[in-house]
């Protein structure tokens, strides 16, 4: 992935931020998911630094392993956001447009409903607002069974032993997909158990699962807001994408892919910089 590669110190944090594009360009903020890193926008950054764009893509909390603290507490939603926030400061952006895919989009989220003068515009990607997530999964018995693998997540020590086993073998197939083409690249997969297999890495990634809590109520979302989804993501299914249109009070769209699995960002690169352009160019 082209760019430059800055170490970022938030407190006694160091993050680890892939930036590309014009120094002058309108900045936006690509936060990657599990289990991947900031490598996952490596197609997706072209496309936006070609139209003028200016990126800046972080490896999250617990994946820069400068920025990697051991207590659970560390990785709640509100504090994600008020960490991400902080990270925009010292990066020198005021404000940003946010793109965020899987816990990169919770995080999105978070951001623009607690800290909305940060947020010009939000691109969320496969993952809606946690209100509609949590409302389909009350009601909708798919959902529950979509989200049963967070179950195993949940579990210190059993989760990273089943993961990591047999040359991480389940993680693989998780990012490669049951029959191997229907995810991310070999090469890709590779990279992400690398970073993941460092000690401490995989618990730090699995932390933001263990901090979860239906305590955290996430306000509707005022901002300008697309939100993008396949429908053939394995973890959130039709209800929960369909409900998050309730949870957006400012301009919204709903942008549906079809025959993408939940790899948005590396399955349909042009499709998803298209939809974050025309947000983007729209605000």
């Amino acid at each position: 992935m082209p760019g430059e590669l800055l170490r970022t110190d938030v407190g006694d944090l160091t993050f680890d931020v892939r930036v590309d594009g014009p120094e002058d360009g309108r900045p936006v903020l690509l936060l990657h998911g599990f289990p991947e890193t900031s490598a996952s926008w490596a197609a997706v950054t072209p496309l936006l630094t070609q139209a003028g764009l200016r990126t800046y893509a972080p490896d999250q909390l617990g994946y820069s392993p400068g920025a990697r603290p051991a207590e659970v507490e560390a990785y709640a939603m509100q504090n994600l956001a008020q960490v991400t926030a902080d990270l925009m400061t010292a990066l020198e952006i005021p404000v940003a447009d946010v793109v965020g895919h899987d816990w990169g989009a919770n995080v999105a989220w978070t951001l623009a409903a607690w800290h909305a003068d940060r947020v010009r515009s939000l691109t969320a990607v496969s993952v809606p607002h946690p209100a509609a997530y949590t409302a389909a999964f009350r009601i909708d018995p798919e959902q529950k069974e979509r989200s049963a693998y967070i179950r195993l997540f949940w579990q210190p020590g059993k989760a990273e032993e089943v993961l990591l086993a047999d040359d991480a073998r389940r993680l693989r197939r998780m990012l490669l997909g049951a029959e191997g083409d229907t995810g991310v690249s070999p090469e890709a997969a590779d990279e992400y158990v690398a970073v993941l297999s460092a000690p401490g890495a995989l618990t730090a990634a699995l932390n933001w699962y263990r901090a979860m809590s239906s305590d955290i109520r996430v306000d509707k979302v005022e901002v300008p807001t697309t939100y993008v989804w396949s429908d053939g993501d394995v973890a959130i299914g039709r209800t929960a994408a369909e409900a998050c249109a309730e949870f957006v009070t400012g301009d919204y769209r709903f942008v549906e892919l079809p025959g993408v699995t939940h790899w948005i960002p590396e399955q349909a690169p042009e499709q998803l910089a298209a939809a974050i352009l025309d947000r983007v160019s729209s605000t």
